[in-house]
């Protein structure tokens, strides 16, 4: 467990309630500028959070409520145009491994790291409903119901097997350049030294690619990779492949319960060097006092025609409460959290002014937040060149 508290900010359009963009009386086509994604990670930033996560999906979910926020900007695009009017925070986008190519997504990220000089994650989704019919190279068929089948949990592990062997290939790429391949020697004409750009071969069930990369190793070696996961096959996935895994508890029981569980996993498939870092999903409304909070997501329920329901735990509270939550999920040994404001223009601005002050007086998060590379600062070193001499 890190010495301090992991914080981080999950965004998603207009905020976690699918009714929030209403309710701010903000025009649907903002989200679409790219300077309103400045401004949310800007006021992430200053309120201390460790890095944000972009959300993406490659297909338009739902189009039958029209009543809803539609349509997204990239990710990876969003994180770049947002690397340089940034200074501090870590910029981790979504992107799907079941419908592109590893080696399209080592160089996008390996460039995010560069742009950001030293900021980059990697948030690693398997597939959502819908994405493999819009590529037209295959037809996942991913039926919600039949999960807790034998079959529906054998066509998950394969889809997940695959997501890994994608994470794999990434990180082989991040490696074939050596740290110091680049010599750019004028003087004898020599730019790279070609003994240090190294042919992965990766031979997989999945993926077949020999490398390099075309871009050279990235300043933090490997950017922080990530997952989010709800049960055991996500959880060794991350365990084989992440550094950071969102977990989903309800309760700080259900959270001791998730770490043992991720913990024990770790032993049998943990194949990198560190132990994941374990960071805790909540959805949340801010406000002066919980009913306030909750009156305020009945309206947003009302507003969207039904319940609002989130696979992570919704905590509309004051920001004492949420601290006393968080405190709690600490206590059961997560590591930190990821914060999905209800919405970026209300519960957003809330986390900086009211819960960050909170957690800093009861000596969860440091003073001023931590700088430096995003591994770093999350207490991850920066992992050797697996084909260094």
């Amino acid at each position: 467990m890190s010495d301090h508290l992991v914080l981080a900010v999950a965004l998603d359009g207009a905020g976690w309630h699918p009714a929030a963009w209403r309710d701010a009386g903000i025009a649907p086509g903002t989200v679409f500028r790219p300077e309103y994604w400045v401004d949310q990670v800007r006021q992430a930033e200053a309120a201390g959070a460790d890095f944000v996560t972009f959300e993406d999906a490659l297909s338009v979910a739902g189009p039958e409520r029209p009543g809803r926020l539609h349509g997204r900007l990239d990710a990876l695009q969003i994180a770049n145009f947002v690397a340089r009017r940034t200074s501090r925070i870590g910029l981790v986008p979504t992107t799907s491994v079941l419908e592109t190519e590893p080696f399209h997504a080592s160089t996008q990220l390996a460039t995010l790291d560069y742009t950001s000089e030293g900021r980059a994650g990697w948030k690693v989704q398997a597939t959502r409903p819908g994405e493999s019919a819009n590529f037209g190279r295959r037809n996942i068929v991913f039926d919600i119901a039949r999960l807790g089948t034998p079959e529906g949990q054998e066509q998950l592990r394969r889809l997940f097997d695959e997501a890994a062997e994608f994470v794999a290939v990434v990180r082989q790429l991040w490696d074939s350049w050596e740290d110091d391949a680049v010599i750019r020697d004028a003087a004898t004409g020599r730019f790279l030294d070609r003994e240090k750009l190294h042919h992965i071969r990766f031979e997989g069930s999945a993926f077949n690619v020999s490398g390099p990369s075309i871009t050279p190793r990235p300043p933090q070696g490997q950017p922080l990779v990530t997952a989010l996961a709800h049960q055991e096959i996500p959880y060794r996935l991350a365990a084989r492949s992440a550094d950071v895994v969102f977990v989903t508890p309800f309760g700080e029981e259900d959270a001791a319960r998730i770490v043992a569980t991720v913990r024990d996993i770790e032993k049998e498939d943990r194949t990198e060097a560190e132990p994941l870092r374990i960071l805790a999903d909540l959805v949340v409304a801010l406000d002066a006092s919980p009913s306030a909070a909750s009156d305020r997501l009945d309206a947003w329920d009302a507003l969207d025609g039904e319940p609002y329901r989130s696979d992570a735990d919704i905590v509309a509270a004051s920001a004492g409460e949420l601290a006393d939550r968080i405190e709690a999920l600490r206590a059961s040994g997560i590591d930190g959290v990821r914060l999905r404001p209800a919405s970026v223009h209300l519960d957003l601005p809330a986390i900086g002014e009211q819960l960050v002050p909170e957690l800093r007086r009861r000596g969860l998060l440091p003073a001023a937040p931590a700088t430096g590379p995003l591994r770093e600062r999350l207490g991850l070193d920066r992992p050797a060149n697996r084909y260094a001499a």
